[in-house]
């Protein structure tokens, strides 16, 4: 295959990274940002989301979609309302000081990784994709007559892959309109600016708190239910999306939703392609170089503000 073609399928692969990339460090920037906690186990819900797809989808009988639809509606809201639980029980009583919640989120990262390990055991677990099919990917090139198109051997990708980025960049599209267009939406924004100032006005902060801590590691989840048909669910699969978000936010811009997602584009469209052409550990390398490019140069991140 020519080299065109082949940046192509490998910009395609980036472009399933970086959607499911946008997604899970979308959860953990929305709590940054409201509630100014950095969620080390944020790893290990997306893990807990995956584990949970494969066994919902291992239960449901009958075609193939009617499991994962099952696992798409169940997974995020059992791990959504775990989160919430570890917020009112753990986080709450420490009153989110920033040292001891990174090490009440460690705890919990080790009780959730041992506790699927112990209930699930250690095998990895495929889940069949709900559709599969194969699908020709044509490349234009141009010529003598203007653009010609032709269909290369091997230049092909699958529905589901497809798929995943459309579902990305539709929950992405209603998370922003929850966010700007609605009243719940304005109550995390007010909270975000000033939790002390809401609460006079009777916001009921200890709620909001709990809900977006639900709601950042929901999206971690719905972000494990869309991968787990391309990669398989396993107890230690946390560590990699924990990394990569942390990467996405800081070069987002720590509480930055755009950020975020300009971020996760860079980073999973150069995840894909440097991993087809060269290794996924120089990807990893080049990652982390840019971080420490944006921590030198400009230490708010894109699109992040500067503090005052």
């Amino acid at each position: 295959m020519e080299f065109g073609p082949h940046l192509m399928l490998a910009s395609l692969e980036g472009a399933v990274i970086a959607s499911i990339l946008a997604l899970t460090a979308m959860g953990l920037s929305i709590v940054f940002g409201v509630m100014r906690v950095v969620n080390v186990a944020h790893g290990e819900f997306f893990m807990l989301g995956a584990v949970i797809a494969w066994w919902v989808a291992s239960h449901v009988g009958g075609h193939a979609a009617f499991g994962f639809l099952a696992a798409l509606i169940i997974a995020p809201l059992f791990v959504g309302a775990m989160a919430a639980g570890v917020d009112r029980l753990i986080l709450k009583r420490i009153e989110y000081d920033p040292d001891r919640t990174i090490v009440g989120t460690i705890g919990v990262l080790y009780i959730i990784q041992q506790t699927t390990l112990m209930t699930f055991g250690p095998d990895a677990r495929p889940v069949e994709a709900p559709f599969n099919t194969r699908l020709a990917l044509p490349w234009f090139e141009w010529g003598e007559n203007g653009f010609a198109m032709f269909w290369p051997w091997g230049l092909s990708t699958t529905s589901y892959k497809l798929f995943v980025i459309v579902a990305a960049a539709v929950i992405l599209l209603a998370l922003w309109m929850l966010i700007t267009r609605t009243k719940l939406g304005l109550i995390m924004r007010a909270t975000q600016q000033d939790s002390e100032t809401a609460q006079a006005f009777g916001v009921p902060v200890g709620r909001v708190y709990s809900w977006v801590f639900g709601l950042g590691a929901g999206l971690a989840a719905i972000g494990a239910v869309l991968v787990v048909p391309i990669q398989q669910a396993h107890y230690l699969m946390g560590h990699d999306p924990l990394l990569l978000s942390f990467i996405v936010v800081i070069i987002g811009g720590l509480g930055s939703l755009p950020g975020t997602v300009i971020a996760a584009f860079l980073i999973g469209m150069s995840d894909g392609i440097i991993s087809v052409f060269f290794s996924p550990t120089l990807a990893k390398i080049f990652a982390t170089l840019l971080v420490a490019m944006v921590l030198v140069f400009r230490p708010q991140g894109l699109m992040g503000r500067r503090a005052p």
